[in-house]
């Protein structure tokens, strides 16, 4: 696995240990109180949705990390 991968890994870890309700998602519609297959897609499309934004988080925050460590943020000339 490559440096830039194992950390964003480590990241998305570390973003899921400080969820607190922690969804998975569900096999089938069976085990839902409604049974409404379509109550059933838009839970997982949500879940799926907040997995994903784990995810764009810690690109975000790598990315980050990435560009302070490699030569820091360009701020504007302040000499004016």
């Amino acid at each position: 696995m490559s440096d830039r991968r194992q950390r964003i890994h480590d990241l998305v870890l570390a973003l899921l240990a400080q969820q607190k309700d922690l969804e998975l998602l569900a096999g089938d519609g069976t085990g839902l109180p409604s049974g409404d297959p379509g109550n059933w897609i838009e839970r997982n499309r949500r879940v799926v949705q907040r997995y994903q934004a784990l995810v764009r988080s810690a690109v975000t925050l790598d990315a980050l990390v990435d560009q302070e460590v490699n030569g820091g943020f360009q701020t504007p000339d302040s000499s004016l």
